[in-house]
């Protein structure tokens, strides 16, 4: 069976591998790891913190997200768990908060986050609030393997009879949610400073999360691409500046003074200014960490991965804070939240958190902290920007997905990277090599160059943050040149 669980769970594209039997099989997996009396082995917690027989689905907006939610629903019911399904389509960080806030031992969202429409998807969640651990998306497997060997088909129980028995409980997530978030958010800010904001939820189960929060603050929230649209209107759900344009032309007839947007699942942010300039996560962190070190006064260690930018370091180093860096992907960082009291952290495609909240990505937070910034620093998002730029930066920022022929291998390829590492590269010597995730070439100026296999697909992404656009460029081409003799 072609089923593999990456960094966040298994996707397939709709009808081809991801089917009913196939998410029924996957369901059976998970609920025989869940119940095997040792799930939470190695798990930053401890046992009495959950009900081991409980868990929580939810499902997002995509082509029959619904159905296969409540045959995950049947499946769990069938093997004795007290099953929580939401209502309706709610965030993945919902879904998560929900999981720690009911204290069950896990947690399932149907979803395949940013993800072009034709795919769905598995989310796991632990007990924790945030990702299952690598371990057990692995003993997922073992079961997953084993079942199919032994030819053993999954539990299936009737959705009616499973709610009649209360085995299947429909409830809404996003009150206790709302709740959460007021103590994490300073909304006497917003309200003292209203804003007129425009929140693309690009069609994805976000939609109507951020307006509904902030309901009474006196902000005037206008929401574009908040219908139910399983096709995306033809975008990949991902909040990248290529795909807002909708968000571009909101802004340019006023509808808002700046935008907020999150991804297909909301657990992505990104950002427009009132000038239309795509706000990217890089510049949210960056603003983040300064606004809750310099206005909360808040210390502690900060966590980000490797392709997140260096504008990080420097405010590190000025406020005196440990800094860690991760491989790219939420879990490696989530496992130091688990373990420290970690100020913020985060990933450059937009999966950020902070202190007190749950260890995982979280586009509703994240918009509306942003929006208390905004509105407490009395200036344009523009601006707020600008400053940060001449305080930390110049942050020049670039990405490319290469799609190659044929997957290659990460030793081979960090092998031959390390082995012809350039001397200098646009005119800067290269001050060091890492190998944390891929092959990330330092430059003496603070630039890098990031060179990276995808873990999930044919693809060679190369990642390059300059002093300069000239000095992006750069190292863009070389990166570029690099992949095609590795390949």
């Amino acid at each position: 069976m072609p089923i593999h669980f990456g960094t966040d769970g298994w996707r397939a594209v709709i009808s081809d591998t991801f089917t009913f039997n196939n998410l029924r099989m996957v369901t059976q997996a998970i609920a025989d790891a869940v119940g095997s009396g040792d799930w939470n082995q190695g798990v930053a917690t401890n046992d009495a913190c959950c009900d081991p027989k409980k868990m929580v689905v939810g499902f997002d907006t995509r082509f029959l997200s619904d159905r296969y939610a409540a045959d995950v629903a049947r499946v769990l019911a069938a093997n004795g768990f007290t099953v929580y399904l939401s209502q309706g389509d709610v965030p993945t960080p919902v879904t998560s908060h929900a999981v720690k806030n009911l204290g069950a031992i896990g947690g399932v969202m149907i979803t395949a986050s940013h993800n072009a429409p034709r795919y769905n998807g598995v989310k796991l969640k632990a007990s924790y609030g945030g990702s299952a651990l690598q371990e057990q998306c692995r003993r997922v497997e073992v079961y997953l393997n084993d079942n199919e060997e032994r030819g053993r088909g999954p539990n299936l129980m009737d959705y009616e009879q499973a709610r009649k028995l209360g085995l299947i409980q429909r409830f809404n997530p996003l009150p206790a949610y709302y709740e959460h978030l007021r103590k994490l958010i300073d909304f006497d800010a917003i309200a003292d400073h209203p804003q007129r904001v425009v929140v693309d939820s690009m069609y994805g189960s976000g939609r109507g999360v951020i307006k509904g929060i902030l309901q009474g603050t006196g902000s005037e929230v206008q929401e574009i691409r908040g219908e139910m649209n399983p096709g995306f209107g033809g975008v990949h759900p991902e909040p990248i500046a290529k795909y807002l344009g909708a968000l571009a032309g909101a802004i340019s007839t006023h509808m808002g003074n700046f935008g907020l947007v999150t991804d297909g699942d909301a657990d992505r942010i990104g950002a427009m200014d009132e000038r239309g300039n795509f706000v990217d996560p890089h510049k949210i962190m960056a603003l983040s960490l300064r606004y809750l070190v310099e206005k909360r006064g808040w210390k502690g260690p900060v966590v980000r991965t490797v392709s997140t930018t260096r504008m990080i370091d420097r405010l590190c180093e000025r406020y005196g804070l440990p800094l860690y860096e991760t491989p790219v992907g939420f879990n490696y960082i989530a496992d130091y939240m688990l373990k420290e009291d970690v100020l913020i952290g985060g990933e450059e495609s937009g999966g950020i958190s902070f202190r007190g909240h749950i260890p995982e990505g979280d586009g509703i937070i994240m918009g509306i902290l942003l929006l208390e910034i905004v509105a407490a620093s009395g200036v344009t998002l523009y601006e707020l920007v600008e400053s940060l730029l001449e305080d930390v930066g110049p942050a020049f920022y670039h990405r490319s997905d290469l799609r190659l022929s044929h997957p290659v291998a990460k030793d081979k390829m960090t092998r031959y990277l390390v082995d012809n590492a350039p001397v200098e590269i646009g005119g800067e010597k290269i001050s060091g090599v890492t190998t944390l995730d891929g092959v990330k070439y330092l430059i003496a100026d603070g630039s890098w160059l990031l060179i990276r296999p995808s873990g999930t697909e044919p693809v060679l992404r190369v990642y390059a943050e300059g002093q300069s656009a000239e000095m992006v460029k750069a190292l863009m081409g070389f990166g570029e040149k690099v992949a095609v003799d590795v390949t």
